[in-house]
């Protein structure tokens, strides 16, 4: 059989599931379900008290601020994963990054492996399979006119860093339309090197083309309903703004002697609010607000060198809680009560469903989804014992940092601007407990999260009955997964 004839049997459960949602679609537009329209905005290593409305006393994001007084706030929402490309490939699938074995950044097999520690993690993913059925697939089988634009980072790059899969990107998974564009990030220097040194005019953020191509889907998108997915590449490093105006901002605001970088930093997280609050006021211009839900998020914690993370121990790669705890802010006005917020434990594999639910659109067939639908509670009912006790699971069977290891801190703390050692994991919440188990050494830590959210002391030696049933609860969850696991260095040949 051909190479394109295997694609297509590697197709053939989602697009017979986006077969059945069309054939569905008339009597979703009959009740009204299915003319909701959706806007996903995704940023990336945005800290989870990244924002004034989470909890930051200096940084300036007006649009986000407004968006979470006009919507909900989740005050304990979750990433999948402490690192991108998992936590992007569970938001589009529902599905666990365990369970899909894309722990970590997608990698070509050939890719350096890290030498010198007493494990081994399991091989790199690479590609998100074409037989996993993403949201644009099971909003563009509802009748949904599709985009996405921005970071995909779920498959091989095509034509350098981050370049879209021609095999394995947004438009094989689902979606009708869109586009990669670095926007104003700094990886547009890259192919446009002069622009890193043009500097902007007080009050200018600089022209975000990515933001602008979205804005023009949802220009031409009026005729039926639509979901738009926004995967923006701020405020990822490599840290640098143009507008200075907004540097010496910063640098008024924060102390003498503060990292350059935390201000540029600063800047970028303000520049990104400015470009949300764009497209949120395009909604508005065209009369799309009242009938849209807007789901903000970031796809895994703050970086240890840049994002004030306390008073949660930890960052991006690692399972303690910043690096999990994100910003989520949910609006769907006359659905959601403006200015709610919500403490039960919310993950990013409950996206897929609950968008679902929102939409009327069906649920892929004979799948194994990790997510839940948590519709109920944005819309304000009172969560039960059940959903508060829900268990949560992470895995990060990896080593981190990949190169000078031995150069980062040994121990992960709170707020000190700096990498951290990350050891192969594994976490599970449940309730107000958390394990967490590290592989490297075979041990345990405990801790309660109501009284000690910054995990600062160790109840396992304390509690070890409780320690020993939750790490059984573990080593359950994640074989039920079939998860990866690292293996001893001295057993490889």
């Amino acid at each position: 059989m051909s190479a394109a004839g295997l694609r297509l049997l590697r197709r053939l459960p989602g697009l017979i599931i986006a077969w059945l949602g069309l054939a569905a679609w008339p009597l979703s537009a009959a009740t009204g379900a299915a003319r909701l329209n959706i806007v996903f905005i995704l940023a990336d290593d945005l800290g989870w008290r990244d924002l004034r409305c989470t909890g930051h006393e200096i940084h300036d994001t007006p649009h986000l601020d407004r968006l979470g007084r006009d919507g909900m706030r989740l005050t304990q929402g979750y990433a999948a994963a402490p690192i991108c490309s998992a936590s992007r490939a569970a938001l589009l699938t529902g599905r666990s990054p365990v369970r899909l074995g894309f722990e970590f950044v997608t990698k070509l097999p050939t890719a350096k492996r890290p030498a010198g520690h007493a494990l081994v993690g399991p091989p790199y993913p690479l590609n998100l399979p074409l037989a996993e059925v993403t949201l644009g697939e099971v909003l563009g089988g509802a009748g949904y006119a599709t985009g996405y634009f921005g970071k995909w980072h779920v498959g091989e790059h095509t034509g350098g860093y981050l370049g879209w899969s021609a095999t394995h990107g947004p438009l094989q998974q689902g979606y009708a339309e869109g586009d990669p564009d670095f926007g104003n990030h700094t990886y547009a220097y890259r192919e446009r090197p002069a622009l890193k040194t043009e500097l902007l005019a007080a009050g200018d953020y600089g022209r975000d083309t990515l933001t602008e191509k979205a804005i023009a889907f949802l220009r031409t998108r009026r005729d039926r309903p639509f979901f738009l997915h926004v995967a923006h590449y701020f405020v990822h490093d490599p840290i640098h703004s143009r507008a200075a105006w907004l540097i010496e901002k910063y640098r008024a605001r924060y102390p003498t002697g503060t990292d350059p970088r935390r201000l540029e930093y600063a800047a970028m997280v303000e520049t990104l609010d400015h470009y949300v609050g764009q497209l949120l006021r395009t909604l508005d211009e065209l009369g799309l607000r009242e009938n849209t839900l807007v789901v903000f998020t970031s796809d895994n914690g703050g970086h240890p060198e840049y994002a004030a993370n306390g008073p949660l121990r930890g960052s991006k790669w690692n399972l303690h809680e910043a690096g999990l705890r994100v910003p989520w802010l949910v609006r769907w006005p006359s659905h959601i009560r403006a200015g709610a917020t919500s403490d039960a434990p919310f993950i990013g594999t409950d996206l897929l469903p609950t968008l679902a639910a929102a939409s009327g659109a069906l649920l892929p067939g004979r799948v194994a989804l990790d997510g839940r639908n948590v519709l109920p509670l944005w819309r304000g009912a009172v969560p039960t014992a059940a959903e508060r006790e829900r268990p949560l699971v992470w895995h990060f069977p990896y080593y981190h940092p990949e190169t000078g290891y031995a150069d980062a801190l040994p121990n992960i703390g709170v707020s000190d601007f700096a990498v951290s050692q990350t050891r192969p994991q594994s976490a599970l919440r449940v309730g107000d407990w958390k394990l967490v188990h590290f592989y490297d050494g075979d041990r345990d830590e405990l801790y309660h999260l109501a009284a000690d959210p910054g995990e600062q002391r160790d109840l396992a030696a304390r509690e070890p009955l409780r320690a020993k049933v939750l790490r059984h609860r573990l080593d359950s969850e994640l074989h039920a997964m079939n998860a990866r696991f690292p293996v001893a260095a001295a057993r490889l040949p």
